[in-house]
């Protein structure tokens, strides 16, 4: 189970929408017990490739995220990106570029920009499950 507060989400889909018709992207961090992650942080970066199909997270600014992680005692989780056209699940390239199996992967799906559909997987190979998300 990951868990996400109501302003880190609301915080995650202002961003999004900031990018599009761009994939947003970023981190996540927090504190892990047991099978359970809660998110407290959540980093909003840039999308280098400024592309509606496709992320790669600022260098620059991927490093300065892990240096506040570490200099305020979290772990990291995962990332996070958006779907600005697509469902809220992993693509084939979201899954070739999985290269931490014991990271979250959370998307954002756009589709409805009313109604936003954020999920987190777990993402193992070319396989990918979803992980029980409460927004609280």
């Amino acid at each position: 189970m990951i868990t996400i507060s109501a302003k880190d989400y609301e915080n995650l889909v202002a961003h999004a929408k900031s990018e599009l018709p761009n994939e947003a992207c970023g981190l996540i961090a927090g504190t892990i017990t047991e099978n359970n992650k809660e998110i407290q942080k959540v980093y909003l970066l840039t999308n280098i490739d400024k592309s509606n199909e496709h992320f790669s997270l600022d260098p620059k600014e991927q490093l300065a995220s892990i240096k506040d992680m570490r200099a305020n005692g979290l772990s990291p989780l995962g990332n996070w990106h958006s779907h600005p056209e697509t469902p809220s699940r992993p693509s084939d390239e979201d899954k070739r570029l999985a290269y931490d199996s014991k990271a979250s992967y959370l998307i954002l799906s756009l589709m409805d920009k009313d109604n936003p559909v954020l999920n987190s997987f777990h993402i193992e190979g070319n396989s990918s499950t979803k992980e029980e998300l409460i927004i609280k």
